[in-house]
């Protein structure tokens, strides 16, 4: 397919940035472009390394995960209510996803929308960040349907690649009551199904770009962006017990006109 350094690139980009309210999905976009590995196949490649920053949640998370196959007694969100909590979180944006993904690939994979994207996704973190909220929900086990519901309709808004499905449901659990931190996990767990849906949707469409030998390829990607999503993880939920998310806006802010002006 290409160098290998292009394969640990990307899957440090995919697995530092996945998490992280900085749009994934920008960043590869941008990275993409500056190595010039770009079209259909790269676009796929992006979307399969995503499987090993999914892994590190399953595995940094697997007493919850485990929980929602085994019910325990001594967490409310396990088993098929935790189920139906992340279903409900996943549902908009899975139908609106389903409706526009032809539209999405085509108009919105480019510099110049991840560009805009970054910016005002920054611009919204500044007003979540400003907005008087009270803290209702201090645990996982405190998130309810409506809340559930209510992370999945911002979710919606990660469609626009560069905004950041992080960004998008960290400020829709913060606005609906969640502690920053809690608002976080939750939007590393809830990404699981909604991100392995998107991405199984993905390889079905264009299994057939791939060849025998781009295997190791692939590998080696999901190996790099699983321990790169394992080391954020962990990193990010220690600063948000710190700090609020208003350092990662300006990051956006900074990066968008330089998005712009160098591609």
């Amino acid at each position: 397919m290409a160098p290998w350094y292009i394969a640990v690139i990307l899957g440090i980009v995919e697995g530092l940035t996945e998490f992280l309210p900085i749009s994934s999905t920008g960043h590869l976009i941008i990275t993409g472009h500056l190595l010039d590995f770009t079209g259909p196949k790269a676009e796929t490649f992006e979307i399969v390394i995503q499987l090993g920053a999914i892994l590190a949640v399953v595995v940094l998370y697997w007493d919850r995960f485990f929980g929602l196959l085994r019910p325990n007694p001594d967490q409310k969100f396990s088993g098929l209510y935790g189920l139906w909590l992340l279903f409900l979180t996943s549902l908009p944006a899975s139908i609106v996803g389903l409706l526009t993904h032809g539209y999405i690939k085509q108009f919105l994979f480019s510099p110049t929308t991840v560009a805009i994207a970054l910016a005002v996704g920054a611009i919204l973190i500044f007003i979540v960040e400003s907005v008087k909220k009270t803290e209702k929900v201090l645990t996982l086990d405190e998130i309810t349907p409506k809340i559930a519901l209510g992370i999945g309709f911002f979710q919606c808004l990660a469609l626009w690649p560069g905004f950041s499905r992080s960004a998008a449901t960290i400020m829709g659990g913060m606005l609906l009551g969640a502690r920053r931190t809690v608002a976080a996990e939750y939007s590393f767990i809830a990404a699981v199904p909604i991100m392995f849906a998107a991405t199984g949707y993905d390889l079905l469409k264009n299994y057939t770009l791939f060849e025998g030998g781009d295997f190791l390829f692939l590998l080696l990607g999901f190996i790099i962006s699983f321990i790169s999503a394992w080391l954020a993880i962990k990193g990010f939920i220690y600063l948000l017990g710190k700090l609020t998310l208003r350092p990662f806006a300006i990051y956006r802010l900074a990066l968008a006109p330089l998005i712009l002006l160098y591609l």
